[in-house]
């Protein structure tokens, strides 16, 4: 866990969650942004993925090692005493809503960058048969993930960055898979017990990982009081890493300030 504080006076904190494959170092751009907007910002890298050592790299033994780790730096974030908004991005997404649908957290508001709640493209009938014996007899059995960087995103640094990243995963286990994809079947099944925060979803409009009809159906049936869904109609997945991430970038802010007015925080 690493915590970047802000440039002045703090109006809340950040604390962000990154997706599949990837690690905290790839958001050095938006970790910079919001703190020199005045915010604090608290980042790790997700169990198994990145820097850290605590599992085999692309595997997890179960979800809830997420759900722990998050929980870790929301945690982390209260000790300033200050507003909180969580940040998920594809996985990190789908991890702030299980958290939000499994614990009462004392947060602000909610910001979903194309969560991971369905997928563009799923492996065969027959494969998916065989991940469910291999899970049972060699969970950490890791296979291409079939995901590139080209995938991602339009920023030719960022691909280029990502080809020579040595952190960056291309492999992950069976149960990694089958735990994923548990998850997105129960974020439905569990839609009502979803905590009543204020949320904003944007989505990838062009996403070829993310199946954007999925976040749509999911965001339209979610029971909240306030949500708003904002689809950026050019963008791939990684909608802070795009070509159009300052406008992204805006608009996320615009939320998290309206969201501390609301509360009388901001005047």
């Amino acid at each position: 866990m690493w915590k970047w504080e802000a440039e002045g006076e703090a109006k809340a904190v950040i604390v962000m969650v990154h997706g599949a494959m990837e690690h905290h170092r790839r958001y050095g751009w938006l970790i910079e942004m919001w703190r020199l907007s005045g915010f604090h910002v608290i980042m790790g890298d997700l169990p198994g993925q990145g820097m850290t050592t605590r599992s085999r790299r692309g595997h997890i033994d179960s979800f809830d090692e997420y759900l722990t780790e998050v929980k870790d730096w929301i945690q982390a974030a209260y000790q300033f005493n200050l507003p909180v908004f969580l940040v998920g991005h594809s996985l990190g997404g789908l991890i702030s809503i299980k958290l939000l649908q499994e614990v009462e957290l004392n947060i602000a508001g909610v910001i979903l960058s194309s969560p991971c709640l369905g997928l563009v493209e799923y492996p065969s009938k027959m494969l998916n048969a065989i991940s469910l014996g291999l899970n049972l007899i060699v969970p950490s059995f890791r296979i291409d993930s079939g995901l590139t960087v080209d995938m991602a995103t339009r920023n030719e640094d960022v691909r280029d960055a990502d080809l020579n990243d040595s952190l960056y995963i291309t492999k992950v286990s069976v149960r990694w898979y089958r735990e994923m994809i548990s998850a997105m079947k129960e974020v439905y099944e569990n839609m009502e017990a979803t905590q009543d925060i204020p949320m904003l979803v944007m989505q990838a409009g062009n996403d070829k990982i993310v199946n954007k009809a999925n976040v749509k159906d999911w965001f339209n049936q979610v029971p909240l009081s306030e949500k708003r869904f904002k689809e950026w109609p050019n963008c791939y997945h990684e909608i802070f890493n795009e070509p159009e991430r300052e406008d992204v970038f805006e608009y996320a802010k615009d939320f998290v300030i309206s969201q501390l007015k609301v509360i009388g925080y901001l005047v």
